[in-house]
């Protein structure tokens, strides 16, 4: 995502959990700072990684995540690609037909709230080093990323998806933006489904951005949005969470962290090596896990290997 400095707020919903503290750590650069050296995977599984936490999907993982098919049942998690300039979008898909109307062609400034995607390792740095510690100017150039670009995902992958439903544990259709979400209501919501995250697993967060979309329209989702709160890394960490992602991008929006826009988007990528799936639409997901009372599945990831790329556009699917 790109960086911007947004002033710390806090949501004063009517719904919550629990009252939560004021001023949880980090709240400010140095905090977040001190949160990014204690949380880093850089060394973890190498020198020369590439993968980050990706390593933590085994083989046997995914034999058990394949083992998790009983019906057969697919969904996607693709929003449908926004094709009309609004208040969160504003690099709509463009779709060109070519020659007679036989061929044709695409084009997409994926990065940013509007499209679903999955952010490559090199794609966010923090203090001019990527994930792992390579420095900027070693990884990042003009044809793209000499190392830790997208095309390291090339053999797809396969493993267990856990659905976290803060909606539905809260009671209502969508979270207000702003609203903060911190380990205890991952924690409560593991109680709720009986489903504890564990090493390897794809953890995705539904806010209902997409919902409250479709009901109230379109707002710039860049300056406010629910998401995870930094304070969350640690717990990210020691569960062992190898892919994350949600419905905006992951980040409580303003941060609440005073001078570090996208927290959440640095610890994961940049400290723990961990690839974010943004902008995934959660919705018929939801409903299909309710209707089945089943909150983790097989899911498949299998991005374009763009040799370089930050990342891709994404249609990743759930198979129960």
């Amino acid at each position: 995502m790109t960086s911007r400095i947004v002033a710390a707020a806090l949501f004063a919903g009517a719904v919550a959990i629990a009252a939560q503290p004021e001023g949880r750590s980090p709240r400010n650069a140095a905090e977040f700072d001190a949160l990014f050296q204690q949380v880093k995977n850089w060394g973890r599984w190498g020198a020369e990684d590439q993968l980050g936490s990706a390593n933590l999907v085994t083989p046997a993982r995914r034999k058990q995540a394949a083992a998790l098919v009983k019906s057969g049942i697919t969904v996607s998690l693709a929003h449908n690609p926004l094709t009309e300039r609004a208040d969160d979008n504003n690099n709509p898909f463009e779709h060109t037909m070519l020659r007679g109307n036989n061929m044709d062609r695409y084009a997409v400034s994926y990065h940013g709230y509007a499209h679903s995607h999955i952010d490559a390792l090199c794609h966010i740095l923090y203090k001019d080093q990527t994930y792992n510690g390579y420095a900027r100017a070693d990884v990042n150039t003009d044809k793209g990323c000499t190392k830790l670009g997208i095309q390291n995902l090339k053999d797809g992958v396969v493993t267990r998806g856990v659905l976290v439903d803060i909606p539905r544990l809260r009671g209502v259709p969508y979270l207000e933006p702003g609203t903060p979400i911190y380990a205890e209501d991952l924690e409560a919501w593991e109680k709720k489904s009986g489903v504890k995250i564990a090493p390897g697993d794809a953890l995705l967060v539904r806010t209902g951005r997409w919902a409250r979309r479709a009901q109230l329209g379109p707002w710039n989702v860049g300056q406010r949005a629910a998401g995870l709160h930094a304070s969350v890394a640690p717990w990210i960490k020691a569960r062992g969470v190898a892919f994350l992602g949600g419905d905006a991008a992951q980040d409580v929006v303003p941060s609440m962290v005073e001078g570090v826009a996208l927290p959440v988007h640095t610890l994961m990528i940049t400290a723990l090596g961990v690839n974010l799936l943004d902008n995934q639409d959660l919705e018929s997901l939801g409903e299909t896990a309710a209707k089945l009372n089943r909150w983790e599945f097989m899911l498949t990831i299998a991005p374009v290997p763009v040799t370089g790329g930050t990342g891709f556009p994404l249609n990743a699917i759930a198979m129960f």
